[in-house]
């Protein structure tokens, strides 16, 4: 069950997002109204073409609505304009991306480092939150190794601490296990589950992954742009000792 003590990290008020394909209009959101509160670990389920993506896509800046309001952490996404917007994303919204879009030309620690640079932190300051960060998703020792010399498994935790070393209100994952074979992904998604309970960050993915949506207290599934169930349950127990 939801708790009302917690206060909203993302309110969606009728959210719609419609965009032209050719001569056809695709309704890709349709009145979504959520919210996700403090310290959720809840996942975003449905077909393809649902609008999961989409929805990530407005909760997290990278797109405009049509029609509607989004609030993230107190911040009206429509009043912001793009400087505003790049400013809350660097420091309010961890993303997690399926190809894990590291620059290949960084090394593991140089990765996670960028966004601290950006957000104008003095070097030292991040190199030692990024050395511990690699620490707490189990990569020390890897800290100068380029994403060619890491498996997909370890790409996706430089991924993992890249989102949380900024210390984000939210984190959004668009299908984090999707490249993943069964054991990685499994371990990841313990890592995740971790993270959420030990730090206290929100967490929000859109996965077609089963064991993922198992892991979660929270299942919000979408169907052609609308929400049609939002499902609290049990989280499951830790498998993966590793994580």
């Amino acid at each position: 069950m939801p708790d009302k003590n917690k206060h909203s990290i993302v309110s969606c008020r009728k959210v719609t997002k419609t965009y032209r394909v050719g001569k056809v209009e695709v309704h890709a959101l349709n009145g979504v109204d959520l919210d996700i509160a403090a310290g959720d670990f809840a996942t975003l389920g449905g077909p393809s073409g649902s609008g999961k993506t989409t929805l990530l896509n407005m909760i997290g800046g990278l797109d405009t609505l049509t029609s509607g309001m989004i609030t993230l952490d107190g911040n009206h996404l429509g009043d912001l304009d793009k400087a505003q917007l790049t400013d809350l994303r660097l420091r309010k919204i961890g993303f997690i991306f399926q190809s894990y879009n590291l620059i290949p030309v960084l090394s593991a620690t140089e990765n996670i480092e960028f966004t601290l640079q950006l957000m104008g932190m003095p070097e030292q300051e991040r190199r030692d939150r990024s050395y511990a960060m690699l620490k707490e998703v189990g990569l020390e020792g890897m800290e100068t190794r380029r994403p060619s010399y890491l498996s997909g498994g370890q790409q996706q935790r430089v991924a993992v601490a890249r989102a949380l070393v900024t210390k984000p209100a939210i984190v959004l994952a668009d299908e984090p296990t999707a490249n993943l074979d069964s054991k990685t992904a499994e371990e990841l998604i313990a890592l995740m589950s971790r993270l959420n309970r030990e730090s206290g960050v929100t967490f929000l993915i859109s996965t077609h992954d089963a064991r993922v949506i198992a892991r979660s207290r929270r299942h919000i599934e979408m169907t052609d742009g609308q929400i049609t169930s939002d499902t609290y349950q049990e989280e499951h127990a830790e498998t993966s000792s590793h994580a």
